[in-house]
């Protein structure tokens, strides 16, 4: 078992390195232009992790066939949905493209969706976004906008064909004392490629919940990066992932405290099974100056079921501000408890069945944290099915 569980040291803003590294997560350039922002090579900090010769078509926008990814929103009664250009001034105003594939997907989308949860409403019944990757290289652009005072859920769903690939941005604008969950369901078949670039931005008093579930394709690279721009918001951040033989599974947070009394928690686990199965989770986290009142908190948890898996974490902290409430970061990666699977043989449980009883209590600890009980439902099966799938297990 590795552990990694430390407050944050102070840290400065520093000038670019010569090799293109960053002294500090908010010197990385951030920009709509395709110029601006090159192909990486793979010694990029951002990129070392990544397989880029699984993911370089996603680079070239020459590469991508004409026509946005389709996308069907079934939407209760009183929530806007509508197409618009990226002129559109609701388009683009979450932050900017932060890396090489979330800026081709800017310059690529024909237009945006856009789905508004209008001031004051509360929207019981889930809007839905299923996604489909349409057997070919496509991007796309989506809007969740949740206006002052309102209150909803948002569940995107992913499925579509083999040999595909997808190149999105999800943009979250959630508006002063709004209540928003959104959850994104990779479900994909085991041959898609798929980047996703979720900029989200909180207002005074806002309460957001993002959760992402990836469970499926071949190589899935999904960042999400955040923008306080009230003081008193809450957020939220879960994430579950089950990586299989071959799977690249990558998982990007940034959570920028730049707003007074603010409060985020960041919570991701994920399981690994198969020869050549990876996962990758960098938790960035950055306490501004004006950040007063900070309190945050990212824990990643990674458990290793067969030989031939590997996990890579790495939690980062930077603090500039010395009055704050808390800030920590832990991460830890091993393999089944052997003191829990003695209990629970000792008891009459098969080795087996004892296996399967420790991985979906590892999950169940944070899917019961979801808070929507139709997600929870679906996804203590899909561990199930994960589970019955392994020979190792």
């Amino acid at each position: 078992m590795t552990t990694a569980d430390t407050m944050g040291t102070a840290h400065s803003h520093g000038a670019v390195e010569s090799s293109g590294a960053h002294f500090s997560r908010a010197d990385r350039p951030t920009s709509f232009d395709l110029d601006a922002i090159a192909v990486p090579k793979g010694r990029e900090e951002d990129w070392r992790f990544t397989p880029m010769r699984r993911i370089e078509r996603l680079f070239d926008p020459a590469s991508y066939e004409p026509g946005d990814a389709p996308m069907t929103i079934t939407a209760p009664s009183g929530v806007a949905v509508e197409s618009a250009p990226r002129t559109d001034p609701r388009v683009g105003a979450v932050l900017a493209p932060g890396d090489r594939t979330a800026v081709v997907a800017w310059n690529t989308a024909d237009e945006a969706r856009i789905v508004t949860i209008p001031r004051g409403a509360v929207v019981d019944e889930p809007i839905r976004i299923d996604i489909d990757s349409a057997d070919a290289t496509r991007s796309q652009h989506l809007v969740v906008r949740a206006e002052e005072l309102s209150r909803a859920t948002v569940i995107i769903n992913h499925a579509g064909s083999p040999d595909a690939a997808l190149n999105q941005t999800v943009e979250i604008d959630a508006a002063d004392a709004s209540t928003l969950t959104v959850v994104s369901v990779q479900e994909w078949d085991r041959s898609v490629l798929h980047a996703s670039n979720h900029r989200i931005a909180l207002g005074k008093d806002t309460v957001l919940t993002h959760i992402v579930v990836t469970l499926g394709g071949d190589l899935v690279r999904i960042c999400a990066d955040t923008d306080f721009r009230g003081p008193g918001a809450q957020l939220t951040m879960l994430g579950l992932y089950f990586v299989d033989d071959g799977q690249h599974l990558e998982h990007r947070v940034f959570v920028d405290h730049s707003q007074p009394n603010c409060f985020s928690r960041v919570t991701y686990k994920g399981a690994l099974q198969g020869a050549d199965a990876h996962s990758v989770w960098i938790g960035d986290c950055l306490i501004r100056e004006a950040a007063d009142g900070t309190d945050t908190y990212e824990l990643n948890r990674n458990l290793v079921l067969t030989e031939g898996a590997k996990a890579d974490s790495v939690p980062n902290l930077e603090i500039e501000n010395g009055e704050i409430e808390g800030a920590g970061h832990a991460s830890a990666t091993g393999r089944f408890d052997d003191e829990q699977l003695f209990y629970l043989m000792s008891r009459g449980v098969s080795e087996i069945d004892a296996r399967r009883l420790v991985v979906r209590g590892f999950f169940a600890e944070l899917i019961n944290q979801i808070g929507v009980p139709e997600v929870q439902e679906h996804l203590m099966a899909s561990i199930e099915a994960e589970l019955t799938r392994s020979r190792d297990l």
